[in-house]
């Protein structure tokens, strides 16, 4: 533990919070050490870690402070206003969020569930739109996205652009829609060569490309049905 007489600009640059969370991650962090990010600045007479941790042991810990009112974290010499109310939003930020329940998630079994899920909206576009539903290990929607509008050409439509959101969401495999505004969903070239290339790349990363469904007016095709998949 660092000695309570450092001030902060006598820390080491590594070993002060902010940079420590940068590099190390949130979770190395402790309790005092996120009060002083969320603090920011102490006083002309100590640290912002010293602070937090006169903060800390005033409330006996965050089971207290947590409930601790305007008025009085403003009781707390080098606490004013200000600070009072950085740390009544962080403290029911972090309420809402340990309060927060898993909405029920849209399952998609079969090809029929997936086109129902976008038939109302991608059937009367007037431009071809690529769009990527996001799984889960149970199927479920995770993440809905546009990657991109306009006429489809193996080139523009890239995988590091469909995969992107798969890693960053821990999606465990994708859904690929489009729609012919014509309302004719029948495939073409470039259809069924954007939807290999997909699933090659999908193999190397681990991410099933379970479908591309083209989406006509009020009928589908599914390359996956077409074997293609």
């Amino acid at each position: 533990m660092l000695e309570e007489s450092l001030m902060i600009r006598d820390v080491p640059k590594e070993e002060r919070p902010r940079e420590r969370l940068i590099k190390e991650g949130v979770h190395v962090l402790s309790n005092q050490e996120l009060l002083a990010i969320i603090l920011r600045t102490g006083t002309k007479d100590e640290s912002v870690l010293q602070l937090s941790h006169r903060l800390l042991h005033q409330f006996e810990g965050l089971s207290l402070l947590k409930e601790a009112s305007i008025e009085e974290l403003e009781n707390v010499k080098g606490i004013g206003k200000t600070k009072a109310v950085q740390l009544i939003a962080a403290m029911e930020l972090g309420r809402r969020v340990s309060q927060l329940k898993n909405e029920e998630r849209y399952v998609i079994r079969s090809p029929e569930d997936g086109a129902k899920y976008v038939m109302d909206e991608m059937r009367f576009l007037s431009q071809e739109h690529f769009v990527c539903l996001y799984l889960n290990t149970k199927n479920q929607v995770l993440y809905r996205k546009t990657i991109f509008i306009g006429s489809l050409n193996a080139s523009i439509v890239h995988p590091r652009e469909v995969f992107k959101e798969a890693l960053r969401r821990s999606a465990a495999s994708i859904i690929c829609f489009h729609n012919h505004p014509s309302g004719d969903p029948t495939p073409s070239r470039e259809d069924i060569e954007i939807t290999k290339r997909l699933v090659e790349c999908g193999m190397l990363l681990g991410i099933d490309v379970l479908d591309h469904i083209i989406i006509g007016d009020q009928i589908f095709i599914s390359l996956k049905e077409k074997g293609i998949v």
